[in-house]
């Protein structure tokens, strides 16, 4: 069975094949997302909308309104996090079709984990063999390869 590794962050995707039984770590190729780095202030120009209360609260000044803003979940980081995400997809559904591949092993800090998950294919879910919730995108093949789970090469 054929392993392909990917070990990402939201700035940075590393992908690794490796063969059992020998399980050595081969560089396979490398995305990365120049916007990842950067202040939410430099990815848009204006702040979120604001909104004012009308009606006066019971118990408060009377023509005394409350307003905050309607940014919410929706950054511009979380979005660019999310399209980064769908690229490294996008990598691994075509390297899939193209049989490079027969099983998946995720590395990836705990939330941009979910992100992967959240945007991977069910098909390409099912590939899926292991899951390793650290991020390693920085470290060595050694450490990358020291941290594969047993199972996950068999």
């Amino acid at each position: 069975m054929r392993i392909r590794i990917v070990v990402a962050d939201q700035a940075e995707a590393r992908f690794y094949d490796a063969e059992p039984p020998e399980a050595a770590l081969h560089a396979s190729g490398r995305l990365r997302d120049s916007t990842a780095r950067l202040h939410e202030r430099d990815l848009v120009s204006d702040r979120p909308g604001r909104v004012f209360e009308r009606a006066s609260m019971p118990g408060s000044r009377r023509g005394a309104s409350a307003h905050h803003d309607t940014g919410g979940e929706r950054s511009a980081r979380k979005s660019a996090a999310v399209a980064f995400a769908r690229r490294i997809a996008t990598q691994l559904e075509r390297g899939q079709q193209q049989g490079r591949f027969d099983g998946i092993v995720l590395m990836a800090g705990p939330r941009f984990l979910g992100l992967l998950r959240q945007v991977l294919s069910p098909r390409l879910g099912r590939c899926v063999v292991a899951e390793v919730p650290k991020d390693l995108v920085h470290q060595s093949e050694q450490v990358v390869s020291a941290h594969l789970p047993s199972e996950a090469l068999r």
